[in-house]
């Protein structure tokens, strides 16, 4: 029998008092939302460069870790892109554990207490968000219910749920896979920052009106928020679609999955320039991949009081096309064709190594990567939105006479690692290997589709080296080491004996 952890009993209390149909369903989805968690843990220990993990040994049996204090820890061989719950228990010294945040625990890393607590809160809020799923559903047909269809959060993250500071009801009201409305704040601000056209309907008179997540206006600001328009909240929780508008991206701030989720007054100042760039940039690709524009972004000198209006992916969609959030291919029967992720994963390495050829290296990641689908479901071109994250390279963009925009910040880069880093852990290691679902469908998508791309050096470096990604459970462990952290994976299409090495 499991014992169930704080947030875990904590969650089932509230459920009984805000929504008791729901506690039934909510109990039956705790063991598989362990497992779920657990797999992504395991994922981690097996492939992360944990300073606590002397060794691993890969046997027929599965995998063993001998730990720095000379303990063991057992589990199933580790599929570095295994979508699946493929480890419901592993054994620490023979001791079974089912229970991610309990393992942490016991293990008694540095900084584990923390982690250990967001584990467990990912686990309660990953239950709940399974409970709340209709038992049958018709196929998407806005951006935003595709957007809704991603129940499990990050298909790699232990924190694939982890929300702590909402309560199970503020979950219900605002979390995107329960599929509310969510009614915004508005903040009436006199002296702020403005990039781009901030909209008229976002102004009273001489005042600018910043939306305002409800959660923040309550838990953050002091700043009084009055009623603003109703809006339909996608994957990343704080950005929201207006219905048959654009989309609306607030400051939340508090721990989503990683990342404190405010928006900081250098990306506000940036957003027009890097906006401006990126449609210019994108003209380079040859129609393979469109970038949502930002039409206006504002901050009231606080990364706690801002907010971004961009174009909603949908209008880079012709007649009978549909523009699918990469994350959200999984969750819905489409049409495919037998060779359909190969071609797939053609189009998402043609434009990504074109970009990155030219000089930007995209954060190409299942939320912020879309796929425009034919009629027929063949997948035909990109959109990216989402301009936060991506890296430039003046050296690049000089050397295929783009003009340099005036970027500054950790945006700016000519380190070609650093450059590899982002577009291929994101693309590869986070976009593509989560839709082919596990290795063997990556390498075979994969091997297919780099025969007909160009050999460029970003190209051979993606094909003989360890795959990167970054080690998001260390990151988590180490609160005191500032920016990414990197993993190197088993290369999918280079030999196991050669991708391994690093194992």
């Amino acid at each position: 029998m499991h014992p169930p952890s704080r947030p875990e009993a904590a969650f089932a209390v509230e459920l009984d008092a805000v929504r008791p149909d729901l506690s039934a369903p909510y109990a039956a989805a705790l063991p598989g939302a362990r497992a779920a968690v657990l797999s992504r843990l395991w994922r981690a220990l097996a492939h992360e460069p944990l300073p606590w993990v002397a060794r691993r040994e890969r046997g027929r049996e599965g995998l063993t870790l001998w730990l720095a204090d000379g303990r063991r820890l057992h589990g199933p061989r580790a599929d570095p892109y295994a979508t699946t719950a493929y480890a419901a228990e592993v054994g620490l010294d023979g001791r079974p554990c089912d229970d991610p945040a309990g393992l942490i625990t016991a293990l008694g890393v540095p900084h584990g207490s923390a982690f250990a607590a967001e584990l467990a809160n990912s686990v309660a809020s990953l239950a709940l968000s399974r409970a709340g799923q209709p038992a049958t559903d018709r196929a998407p047909v806005t951006g935003w219910e595709w957007e809704q269809r991603v129940v499990d959060g990050h298909p790699y993250h232990p924190n694939c749920r982890a929300r702590p500071g909402f309560s199970v009801a503020e979950q219900l009201a605002y979390g995107p896979e329960h599929r509310p409305v969510v009614e915004l704040g508005s903040a009436a601000v006199d002296d702020c920052l403005i990039t781009g056209e901030w909209p008229a309907w976002l102004r009273d008179g001489g005042r600018v009106l910043i939306p305002v997540h409800p959660w923040q206006a309550e838990h953050v600001l002091d700043t009084p928020s009055h009623k603003g328009p109703t809006a339909h909240p996608l994957m990343s929780l704080r950005t929201l679609a207006l219905p048959e508008g654009p989309h609306i991206k607030t400051a939340l701030s508090t721990r989503l999955t990683s990342s404190v989720r405010d928006i900081s007054v250098y990306s506000i100042t940036m957003s027009a320039t890097v906006s401006a760039f990126m449609e210019t940039v994108a003209a380079h690709t040859d129609g393979l991949l469109d970038v949502t524009r930002t039409l206006g972004a504002v901050s009231a000198g606080s990364p706690d009081l801002a907010a971004v209006v961009r174009e909603a992916p949908e209008r880079y969609a012709r007649t009978g096309e549909r523009v699918v959030p990469v994350a959200a291919l999984a969750t819905t029967d489409l049409p495919r064709s037998p060779g359909w992720l190969a071609d797939f994963a053609r189009l998402a390495l043609a434009a990504g190594l074109r970009l990155l050829d030219l000089g930007v290296a995209l954060e190409a990641h299942g939320q912020n990567l879309l796929v425009v689908l034919s009629a027929t479901g063949a997948p035909v071109r990109l959109v990216y939105r989402d301009l936060a994250d991506i890296r430039v390279s003046p050296a690049r963009l000089a050397r295929h006479g783009i003009a340099v925009p005036e970027l500054a910040g950790r945006m700016v880069t000519d380190d070609e690692t650093a450059l590899r880093r982002k577009l291929f852990g994101s693309l590869i290691g986070g976009a593509l290997g989560a839709t082919a679902g596990s290795s063997a469908a990556l390498r075979e998508a994969l091997s297919t589709a780099v025969r007909d791309l160009p050999r460029t050096p970003d190209l051979a470096a993606l094909l003989e080296e360890p795959l990167p990604t970054k080690a998001l459970t260390l990151m988590r462990l180490s609160p005191g080491t500032p920016g990414d952290i990197w993993a190197r994976l088993p290369n999918p299409v280079m030999e196991p004996d050669v991708s391994s090495r690093s194992f």
